[in-house]
């Protein structure tokens, strides 16, 4: 699938990772109408994503499989499941939150579970979805398709973005169904890329803008 054929209004649009620069890109381009699950969190393993959707997010984020690594930054602390190993940097402050104690894992448990019913209530009731990852094997984006498949009542669109040595927006033909590739400079991908995005993203809208 070309981008050509990801234009078109969709009534959600998801990151599914692998860092924050996704859900950044969807709030630049006006198509991040609600949060996601995997919003600011490090997905780097899209094979372990690919399980988390498998599984229904059964277990995520569950306090015995979470790891306190050390600080994120002075304000928050860096935390990892280690059962799918995805790793949080931005939900527990510092404060209710220490390096021996999570004693805000209450209102973080509330809004994970809060944001996967969301997720999987827009699976049944969504009539067009789009679903945005950055990484990904040829083998990985497969699996991902398939189990979205059996996950989305309606229709939906993956958009991949890997990056590599190319020198400018590149696209790939992944003989994937409901698959659209391309590949971005990884010189600088928090910055330089904006114009890239803002292209793919041309066309691509939010029901009811």
């Amino acid at each position: 699938m070309s981008l050509e054929d990801i234009k078109g209004t969709y009534d959600s649009v998801f990151s599914l990772g692998d860092l924050c620069l996704t859900s950044i890109q969807l709030k630049k381009n006006n198509l991040r109408p609600f949060s996601g699950v995997l919003d600011w969190m490090a997905s780097p393993s899209l094979s372990n994503v690919n399980r988390l959707l498998k599984n229904r997010f059964v277990g995520f984020m569950d306090l015995p499989n979470l790891r306190i690594i050390g600080y994120a930054s002075d304000q928050l602390i860096c935390v990892s499941d280690d059962g799918y190993q995805i790793v949080s940097n931005h939900d527990f402050e510092v404060g209710k939150n220490t390096l021996s104690h999570l004693g805000g894992y209450p209102e973080v448990r509330e809004k994970f579970d809060r944001r996967i019913k969301r997720f999987l209530e827009k699976m049944e009731t969504s009539k067009r979805i789009l679903f945005v990852r950055t990484e990904g094997t040829f083998e990985e984006v497969l699996e991902l398709e398939s189990i979205l498949s059996k996950m989305v009542k309606h229709d939906f669109r993956i958009l991949i973005v890997n990056h590599t040595d190319v020198s400018g927006l590149t696209e790939k033909n992944w003989p994937i169904e409901r698959v659209s590739v391309v590949e971005l400079p990884n010189r600088d991908i928090w910055n330089a890329n904006d114009h890239f995005w803002k292209m793919m993203f041309d066309g691509v809208q939010l029901s009811g803008k």
